[in-house]
């Protein structure tokens, strides 16, 4: 559920032209294209009709169930789409514009970027990939332990799609460490390959083992507190911003990873 306000909904409503049941100039196909692209969600589903079938009603049902990354991510686009296509606008209009574009920027706040992992999952034509990462983003506000689960399976599908991509495809079910630790020493990334005359060998030996861990923590994080492994039925879980942790770490080695693969490959 996002937490747009009312005074924010209802300068979100008078910039996109909603009152006579509409979204800007979107017919019921073109709006539902525009959404299955943005965010990657059906506007047509039932699960949209509930206060009605009008283009503004299901927009308006979606911005109550949706997370705060997801609504601030589709109302960037919206912004984005109207300014393409108005580009001579009243100081009123663009003072509007303006004002809705921060409520998406304030619903975007916080969250780690998985803007790059999505360029490296479309080159690699990764779909398994792509989708981990469309539930990451809504996870990390709605479901922190799906979050923390996915992270860890995150690393784990970076690891098989590298070293396929290298001729060195996995066999077995090996754990995320024992995948990680391949996939470093695959790129090079290890203790061994850095020179000790090399200037500031022992800092960054320090960080390329600190890397091999991300995955260990991820792993036990998500025994304890994430999905894919049951629970005391008492148990408590974490909050957002443990989610936003573990998909932070999970990004920052996976892009590393990704940059480092395609480096070297070219």
């Amino acid at each position: 559920m996002s937490s747009v306000t009312i005074t924010e909904r209802h300068n979100l409503e008078k910039f996109l032209g909603m009152s006579g049941g509409y979204v800007l100039s979107f017919s019921d196909r073109t709006f539902g294209e525009f959404m299955l692209e943005t965010v990657g969600i059906d506007i047509h589903d039932e699960k949209y009709t509930a206060e009605g079938a009008s283009k503004a009603k299901k927009l308006r049902t979606f911005w109550k169930l949706e997370s705060d990354y997801t609504v601030g991510k589709l109302l960037l686009a919206l912004i984005d789409y109207d300014a393409s296509l108005n580009q001579e606008q009243t100081p009123e209009a663009k003072a509007l514009g303006d004002r809705c574009r921060q409520v998406a920027t304030r619903l975007l706040a916080g969250r780690p970027s998985l803007n790059p992992l999505k360029e490296h999952a479309k080159v690699l034509n990764a779909n398994h990939l792509a989708e981990q990462i469309r539930r990451l983003e809504a996870a990390v506000e709605t479901d922190p332990s799906l979050a923390i689960g996915t992270a860890k399976e995150l690393i784990e599908t970076c690891c098989k799609t590298i070293l396929a991509e290298r001729g060195k495809p996995v066999s077995g079910t090996p754990d995320v460490s024992a995948l990680t630790k391949e996939t470093l020493k695959e790129l090079k990334l290890v203790r061994e390959e850095v020179p000790d005359a090399a200037r500031g060998a022992d800092v960054i030996k320090r960080l390329l083992s600190n890397l091999g861990t991300i995955g260990n923590g991820l792993a036990e994080l998500r025994g304890l507190y994430g999905t894919g492994n049951g629970r005391h039925g008492s148990a408590s879980g974490l909050g957002k911003r443990h989610a936003k942790l573990a998909v932070g770490a999970a990004a920052t080695l996976t892009v590393f990873l990704f940059e480092t693969h395609k480096e070297i490959k070219t």
